[in-house]
């Protein structure tokens, strides 16, 4: 048996709906949408696993005041397995921590790929959803969990850099990748209408020169809250549940819970673990715009 149809076989009882958060550049507040949605997420009845995906500069337990002794990069080693790292942090989620300031840990060979997938089989039937919250850029290990994921959850904020790096991380990903359906998140916008605009402004450059479709999935206004909860190293939707933002990201991991499958194969662990350490389809024909 060879090792996808060994992957099919064991994860086939159990479907799991896989989430990347990505945004093309640092600081448009990723992680923060990560975790808000995985806590409203878990919070609605979901069991939830958060990847802490930027595997050379970890952020996630460092945003939650978690201490973590171990991480990815001793599962990789072969120290432990997955289950042995998890940590749980707010409304029960479990957390797969990074390491930070290691550089072999930013790109994975083959090999680790492949020990990646091991890892993660072991825990197929123990979660509803898997959110991957990636690294800046588009490194090979951002595209890699992007195109391997059910849904890819842009998050943008109303800044030339942040539009322009969310433009370069679509066109890779639909030019050599495959992939063209996006969700997008206008995040800390001082209105509904400036959101709208926001996302007016990225799909008026999309529109013209890839074939994508993109969504509006949420709108996440400025909030003086979230900036005080950062710096408590707490979370929005747990100190403040009442205000704005909270909501804005309630009402985003509602609608998450609910995005559909884009077909019977897809959008499972098992789809995931196969894609991530499958040769990407370089898309051909195209211009360089």
């Amino acid at each position: 048996m060879d090792q996808a149809s060994g992957l099919r076989k064991m994860m086939k009882q159990h479907m799991v709906k896989v989430i990347a958060v990505t945004g093309g550049k640092g600081g448009v507040g990723k992680t923060n949408v990560s975790l808000n949605m995985a806590v409203s997420m878990a919070q609605q009845g979901q069991r939830v696993l958060v990847l802490d995906a930027d595997l050379g500069l970890a952020n996630v337990d460092v945003m939650l005041g978690l201490r973590v002794r171990r991480n990815i990069a001793h599962v990789l080693a072969g120290q432990c397995e997955l289950a042995d790292i998890l940590v749980e942090g707010p409304a029960g989620i479990k957390i797969v921590p990074a390491t930070s300031g290691t550089r072999s840990m930013v790109e994975l060979s083959p090999a680790e790929h492949a020990g990646l997938i091991r890892a993660f089989s072991a825990l197929q039937d123990d979660f509803d959803v898997l959110i991957i919250d990636t690294a800046a850029g588009i490194s090979d290990m951002v595209l890699s969990f992007a195109r391997a994921s059910q849904d890819v959850v842009l998050v943008v904020c109303d800044e030339p850099t942040s539009i322009t790096d969310a433009y370069a991380l679509v066109k890779v990903l639909s030019r050599e990748h495959g992939v063209f359906r996006f969700k997008v998140i206008a995040n800390m916008v001082r209105s509904m209408r400036e959101g709208q605009v926001l996302f007016n402004k990225l799909t008026k450059v999309t529109d013209r020169f890839l074939d994508v479709a993109l969504e509006l999935a949420a709108i996440v206004p400025f909030d003086d809250n979230l900036r005080k909860c950062v710096r408590k190293q707490k979370l929005i939707v747990e100190a403040a549940p009442r205000s704005p933002s909270a909501l804005a990201f309630k009402a985003l991991a509602h609608r998450a819970a609910r995005w559909p499958s884009q077909s019977q194969a897809s959008g499972d662990l098992e789809f995931f673990l196969e894609k991530l350490v499958a040769k990407p389809t370089v898309m051909k024909g195209v211009a360089n715009e």
